[in-house]
């Protein structure tokens, strides 16, 4: 059991009575009943990714721990319709193989695609890096199979693009953390699969040219905009110590940008078109020094710079993680106040800063360098949040952007929320988990 019961990052750690693996959606309806008749509390777990200890029981192991691991099929994939049905097991890496040896993408990606399974991205409306162009999986999702907490099956697995006969119930589900019942399957959306894409790596001054820049990606290239990631030179700082044969091969700067534009056919022409955008801004000022991939293995490499910086971080040791939104007009004022903010009262505080710049989500890390002082600055957890919170709820912002709020951020949910805001979250627990058994101590 020990490898469900405590997170990835190493920070919760918790006991349960068993853990349970149904095969089917049957089974889990099964293990439900059973549990609702005896008032005792469930947990599902995926590929337990969790950053927020949403799918990590708590200490007093009186839950049944429900893994989804082996609901893994794929049970239909229809081109025609652009749209397959998986079960909640599925590992997100391998759905996104299945549509592309289909000729369709399934545009959700994230660090953890290898290990991370769509019932978890499900529950947690994860975004990923392609937000920007497809949207976060609630925006991926037509329709779901859910075990409600008395047990009961409902099927909602509807492959519609347009359906308003009532309330759109899966909705209540995607982002809920299991905290309203278990997703066993899914209908997904997917996409004519790019054949051409252009990949940069950009170096810049500052957030404020970055948002700039963004702007005008989009006024020259509109749609085929997939991505554009913003990432510190602490960060890739850690990547480069951690992951030596992953080494930048392009001049220091204070930022950078991940860019990425697919669609259409002609590599040649689109990167052509690229190019001369990136001739054009060198030449303004607006980027130092650009890197364009000329090979799908380039591609890569740089990907490769991005998508270890949470590994290399938690190689690094512990850390406070923020996973926060505000307006993408707001980046720029936030990292600098916030900044400016955080050395003030913590005058060695190293911060880590990288995200997804085209939806404006940071996700905003602090630690000190030296290990002996770390363990200190991690206590002081409280007064480091007071400082991002309330700057990202004065420019009118969200403290989660797409990890969820789990075990984590459920007391500062009470700070930001409205009452009115929360007594409707409670009472939509009260209609469908009246027993509160649910997935107990997250969220709410």
């Amino acid at each position: 059991m020990s490898a469900h019961l405590g997170d990835w990052r190493g920070r919760y750690r918790g006991a349960a009575i068993c853990v349970v693996r149904p095969a089917t959606t049957a089974e889990v309806s099964a293990v439900v009943r059973a549990c609702a008749q005896a008032g005792v509390a469930m947990l599902p777990q995926g590929g337990n990714t969790s950053l927020c200890g949403a799918a990590t029981p708590g200490p007093e192991g009186d839950t049944v721990l429900i893994s989804l691991s082996r609901l893994r099929r794929l049970r239909a994939i229809d081109p025609e319709n652009n749209t397959m049905t998986v079960e909640a097991g599925c590992v997100l890496q391998t759905l996104q193989e299945a549509a592309a040896q289909a000729g369709r993408l399934f545009p959700l990606s994230l660090a953890a695609e290898g290990s991370c399974q769509i019932g978890g991205n499900l529950s947690t409306n994860a975004g990923g890096v392609q937000v920007l162009r497809y949207g976060n999986t609630r925006d991926l999702t037509l329709g779901l199979e859910v075990v409600l907490p008395s047990g009961e099956i409902w099927d909602g697995l509807r492959a519609l693009r347009k359906d308003n006969t009532g309330y759109d119930l899966k909705h209540l589900f995607i982002g809920a953390e299991g905290t309203l019942g278990i997703i066993t399957a899914a209908v997904l959306k997917l996409f004519p699969l790019p054949r051409a894409r252009a990949t940069a790596w950009l170096a810049i001054a500052s957030p404020a040219l970055a948002v700039r820049l963004l702007g005008d990606l989009q006024a020259r290239f509109g749609a085929l905009l997939t991505a554009c990631e913003l990432v510190s030179d602490v960060a890739l700082g850690l990547v480069c110590k951690h992951f030596p044969t992953a080494q930048a091969g392009f001049s220091a700067s204070p930022w950078y940008l991940l860019v990425e534009l697919s669609g259409g056919d002609d590599d040649s022409s689109r990167r052509q078109a690229f190019e001369a955008f990136l001739a054009e801004a060198l030449e303004s000022g607006t980027i130092s020094d650009a890197v364009v991939a000329q090979s799908g293995e380039q591609a890569q490499r740089l990907w490769a710079l991005r998508e270890h910086i949470g590994e290399a971080q938690k190689i690094e040791g512990l850390s406070i993680k923020h996973d926060v939104s505000v307006p993408i007009s707001r980046i720029p004022e936030f990292v600098e106040r916030a900044g400016r903010e955080l050395a003030q009262a913590f005058p060695d505080i190293r911060i880590v800063a990288f995200g997804h710049l085209g939806d404006g989500n940071l996700h905003y890390n602090q630690s000190q360098a030296a290990v002996g002082e770390n363990a200190v600055f991690i206590a002081a957890q409280a007064a480091v949040n007071r400082i991002v919170y309330e700057l990202v709820h004065e420019l009118g912002g969200s403290i989660s952007a797409e990890h969820g709020i789990g075990q984590l951020k459920r007391e500062e949910l009470l700070r930001y929320k409205s009452a009115v805001e929360m007594e409707m979250m409670r009472a939509i627990k009260r209609t469908l988990d009246p027993q509160g058994l649910m997935n107990p101590g997250k969220v709410l």
